[in-house]
């Protein structure tokens, strides 16, 4: 595969996954009368059963390429990226809305980018530097509105509700890096059967999880709650969870990390479309903004990763 084919494809998966991931952000209104731990307890073992069913006709074969530091990894990588990240995002949601959850998450690509700028061949920050601030100014433009009218919680709510949004920024920046870096060494393993893994580990959490749960978010809910509770957690298990982190991680393998950072940000702009939708309005001034910038952030490090061509002295030489 030549390495502008390499790009379309890798750019694809990541429009994908953006969009599968950004359903993530509904789910904790549709089913608000249920606690994050709940949330991601459902999700993570409906996810877990999934991905031990698909990978059920390749596990000895899939097992024998597997050192006792994969699995570690995969522990790891599962408890950063899934468990802990959701329950931190649902929780950042029900407390300060899906906008400032948005404007957190939002700069998880400069962060992935900064730290992907320090790889061989990788284009120098003062290169990544437009994309880095059209990135910036997205994340600030979908959050505004949220900060300049802040919803009817209390003080108390939407700071804890930011600390988390915060705290889900770090987990899962943490996650993309760390989850390039393996599966860069895990070559012997296909994106998609990694994310598999990823998906029996985060299974495991999630039975552990589910205890918890069960204590410390003891509420009464009604058999059609229930109902939509099991349908929302397949749903997302299956969308987000199996497809979009099989997306996801066949990107991984085609794009460099600079631009693989940058693709996390479709699932912010994929987020405000389907807030748009629940809530049945049209995007404000502020929001359109923020969708260009998205936009105009990953052109700019499109830009930032093309070769440079040689001048015209140095092709002479060669000639």
């Amino acid at each position: 595969m030549t390495d502008a084919r390499k790009t379309t494809v890798g750019i694809a998966c990541g429009i994908g996954a953006g969009a599968l991931w950004g359903l993530v952000f509904l789910v904790p209104e549709l089913a608000r009368d249920f606690g994050p731990l709940h949330l991601a307890a459902g999700r993570y073992l409906a996810y877990g059963a999934i991905a031990a069913v698909l990978l059920a006709p390749r596990w000895s074969s899939t097992l024998a390429h597997l050192t006792r530091d994969d699995w570690l990894a995969l522990t790891w990588l599962s408890l950063l990226g899934n468990t802990l990240y959701y329950v931190l995002l649902a929780s950042a949601v029900q407390m300060g809305g899906i906008a400032m959850t948005s404007l957190v998450i939002g700069f998880i690509p400069v962060l992935v980018t900064v730290v992907g700028s320090r790889d061989a061949a990788s284009p120098s920050l003062a290169g990544l530097a437009p994309s880095l601030l059209l990135a910036a100014g997205a994340a600030i433009c979908i959050g505004w509105q949220a900060i300049a009218s802040p919803g009817a919680g209390s003080t108390m709510t939407q700071l804890a509700g930011l600390l988390c949004a915060i705290g889900a920024l770090v987990s899962w920046a943490t996650f993309a890096v760390a989850n390039s870096r393996c599966l860069a060494r895990v070559d012997k393993v296909s994106a998609h059967d990694w994310s598999l893994l990823l998906g029996v580990a985060t299974g495991a959490q999630a039975v552990l999880l589910l205890p918890a749960a069960l204590v410390l978010e003891p509420q009464g809910h009604a058999a059609a709650a229930w109902m939509r509770f099991l349908a929302l957690s397949g749903g997302i298990a299956l969308l987000a969870s199996v497809v979009g982190n099989a997306l996801w991680n066949r990107m991984s393998r085609l794009l460099p990390l600079t631009l693989a950072g940058q693709m996390i940000l479709f699932e912010t702009l994929f987020a405000l479309l389907y807030a748009f939708i629940w809530e049945r309005r049209l995007p404000t001034p502020l929001e359109v903004l923020a969708m260009m910038f998205v936009l105009a952030s990953v052109v700019s490090c499109l830009a930032a990763h093309k070769p440079a061509k040689p001048s015209a002295q140095a092709r002479r030489s060669v000639e």
